[in-house]
């Protein structure tokens, strides 16, 4: 049956599973089978997010295992969750289709045809999957190629629909992004699944019974910002707690037992707003009885294992009132957020009793947890399940196929990002050359008289660090110097990417003023931890990485561009120093900025910069960018591209120390980069990172 006529007879009769584990098409239980008041079910709900196309344990950047991530290790632990209780449904909570090089070979390069199903679905289907809602990161190759992988009709004129293409085998919903001109959700808003499962009667005996779980869909109405170029005039995105309470309330009349609300969004305290990037926690007072959170790709709540790490400092931060961390609550409603790329499993365990005629959840015996891979005795990493690599076999080949094809060009030192966050630029400062590059060659050949009227203006570049330990100590930008064995033609295709993430974002130019710019540079400084040079007692710099990719740093052609932080003044007034060319910048001042079209929309929440400053909407990519400009290059030296250090710290003695997480075993590149400041290796930290003992005094 087509998804969207499964989907839609399933909402409106409250029976159909479409395609889920262990299910059977029920309806309400017959009065034959009536269930006795007080009878127990214990359920199992269980989530992954934010996999990004990281279906194996391993790294296309690097051309190496990574026995830290992958879909296939996840799926041990989903084996051992629904070993532990039958009753269970697995859903995913978005951010599936985008991240690695196998899923821009899958999109990009070798676009998967209709009768082919994307790798990633492949193994969800093979998983049995009950469910899943969308991310922002879905947007990212189009509406056409989002209607074909999943073969949905969006009702969006122009947009190509897919018609009996592989697909998900199970359903799919979002109920906050609605077609411009239709007004109606392009996925289903929501489903109800049907399954059947065992309970404990009172006298103790079993038995059976159906319960139709209603499932529903949320993504950040920055989408819009974030991909502009695929939706605008397409479709436009509500609220999410606008949406829930249209949509909860008419699950619930058509038979929902229990509702679990799948937002891919963060925990934000601050003040309601429909364009809340991370609104989930406005959504427990809903009517939902679970939420699953994702986006921020964090671990919520407090992980359980052996010297698990401790809650992000992001998270810490959150009224107790609201938030429970230990116990993963929000406002009282379970809550759980798997981190990212396969890395755990969540786990609500929830107990429902038959009372009155109706399912009721016993709060008090609710527990949360989000699973690792340690999750035995905090040290063994479990096995892969040995099903899953077969699936997908010919696409991983491939996509190392692809990876490794040359791009011609040869480099003669180390691009890394293990110590960016204390001043190395090395895989920075070629990617926004690249960006001035591009920029400068535009508005040169330019024939619109606005444009021409700027290219007296100094062009300045910003990128983010993006690859810089965000999902954990194996997540940093390395970009091997020289040729080797591994990569006998110098650079390869996989590096453009190692060095700038993100291939969906476009570049993009602003034209701002000085006092843009300090705003600006604050805005990126708030990264950095607030340091008591009083203190006696361990400082980290870096407390938490989860919003790395909104750390510009910026550069100018010959680095005429200074600027230092200082991070022992709060956020907001850390930024001195700031010169160009030599002066002080001033207020009135005018640059162009280039940078991506993330930021440029206003992501990131830097003042000022909201769209309304952009004066270039490139149609390329900033990967493709980068990649260009290193073919152009032949060569990249560190003397030309990666010694070019814009900014520093303003120096301070501590009288305890101050120290930076970072992959373990990298002292010896910091010596090779000359970074003083970076004075010893610590020990490891419960996450992995080593602790690297940094002299602000430096």
């Amino acid at each position: 049956m087509h998804k969207k006529m499964c989907l839609t007879a399933l909402a409106a009769l409250a029976v159909s599973a479409c395609g889920s584990n262990g299910s059977s098409n029920l309806g309400v239980n017959s009065p034959g089978s009536a269930i006795p008041e007080g009878t127990v079910l214990k359920l199992g709900l269980l989530e992954t997010t934010d996999i990004h196309q990281n279906v194996l344990s391993y790294d296309y950047y690097g051309l190496k295992a990574d026995t830290s991530l992958g879909l296939e290790r996840t799926a041990t632990l989903i084996k051992g969750a629904r070993q532990e209780n039958p009753n269970n449904l697995l859903l995913d909570d978005g951010d599936v289709i985008q991240g690695t090089l196998l899923g821009d070979y899958q999109a990009v390069a070798a676009p998967v045809t209709c009768s082919g199903t994307l790798a990633v679905h492949k193994v969800m289907n093979a998983l049995k999957y009950d469910g899943a809602g969308m991310g922002n990161h879905e947007f990212n190759y189009g509406l056409d190629f989002l209607s074909q992988i999943t073969n949905t009709d969006f009702g969006v004129p122009g947009v190509q629909k897919g018609s009996s293409c592989g697909a998900p085998n199970f359903p799919l919903v979002l109920s906050n992004v609605v077609g411009v001109s239709s007004g109606k959700p392009i996925f289903n808003p929501y489903a109800l699944i049907a399954k059947q499962f065992t309970a404990t009667k009172p006298d103790g005996s079993s038995m059976n019974v159906a319960l139709n779980v209603g499932i529903i869909s949320f993504v950040p109405p920055q989408i819009m910002d974030w991909d502009q170029k695929n939706l605008a005039g397409k479709v436009m995105v509500n609220g999410v707690q606008e949406s829930a309470l249209k949509y909860v309330p008419e699950m619930r009349s058509k038979g929902a037992d229990l509702v679990v609300a799948l937002s891919h969004g963060g925990l934000d305290a601050s003040p309601y707003s429909p364009k809340m990037e991370n609104g989930s926690l406005y959504l427990a007072s809903t009517g939902i009885d679970a939420l699953m959170l994702g986006h921020a790709h964090l671990i919520f709540p407090q992980a359980r294992e052996a010297g698990a790490p401790a809650i992000d400092a992001s998270l810490a931060a959150l009224p107790s009132t609201l938030v429970d961390t230990s116990k993963g609550l929000v406002n009282g409603i379970p809550a759980v957020m798997a981190q990212s790329w396969g890395r755990r499993l969540g786990i609500i365990k929830m107990v429902l009793a038959y009372q009155g005629g109706k399912w009721v959840v016993q709060k008090d015996q609710t527990s949360v947890e989000a699973r690792g891979f340690k999750y035995a005795d905090g040290k063994t990493i479990i096995d892969a399940d040995p099903s899953i690599a077969p699936l997908v076999a010919a696409e991983h080949q491939a996509t190392l196929s692809y990876a490794t094809q040359p791009l011609g060009t040869t480099t003669d030192f180390e691009m890394s990002a293990y110590f960016s966050l204390v001043g190395d630029v090395s895989a920075i400062q070629v990617v926004n050359q690249a960006q001035i590059d591009y920029v400068k060659t535009f508005l040169a050949s330019s024939t619109d008289p606005v444009l021409a009227s700027y290219k007296s203006i100094p062009v300045i570049s910003c990128s983010a660090p993006f690859k810089a330990g965000r999902n954990g100590p194996t997540d940093f930008t390395d970009v091997a110097p020289g040729a080797s064995p591994a990569a006998p033609f110098g650079l390869q295709v996989r590096n453009p990417g190692d060095l700038y993430l993100y291939g969906n974002n476009n570049l993009q130019a602003v034209k701002i003023k000085g006092s843009d710019l300090k705003n600006w540079l604050e805005a990126a400084a708030r990264q950095f931890a607030t340091i008591n040079p009083a203190s006696t007692g361990e400082q980290d710099l870096v407390p938490s990485y989860s919003t790395i990719f909104n750390y510009d740093v910026f550069y100018a052609e010959n680095n005429a561009m200074q600027y230092q932080i200082d991070v022992t003044k709060p956020a907001g007034s850390r930024i001195v120093n700031l010169t160009y060319a030599g002066k002080a910048v001033a207020d009135a001042d005018d640059f162009i900025v280039a940078t991506n079209d993330y930021r440029a929309g206003g992501g990131g929440n830097v003042p000022g910069i909201d769209g309304s400053k952009t004066i270039i909407k490139s149609p390329d990519a900033n990967q493709a960018v980068v990649s260009a400009y290193l073919k152009k290059q032949g060569k990249v030296t560190n003397a030309a591209n990666g010694s070019g250090q814009s900014w520093s710290f303003v120096k301070v003695s501590t009288q305890g120390p101050v120290f930076l997480r970072s992959a373990p075993g990298k002292l010896a590149v910091a010596q090779a980069l000359g970074l003083g400041r970076v004075t010893a290796e610590g020990a490891l930290d419960a996450s992995g990172f080593a602790k690297y003992a940094i002299d602000l005094s430096k």
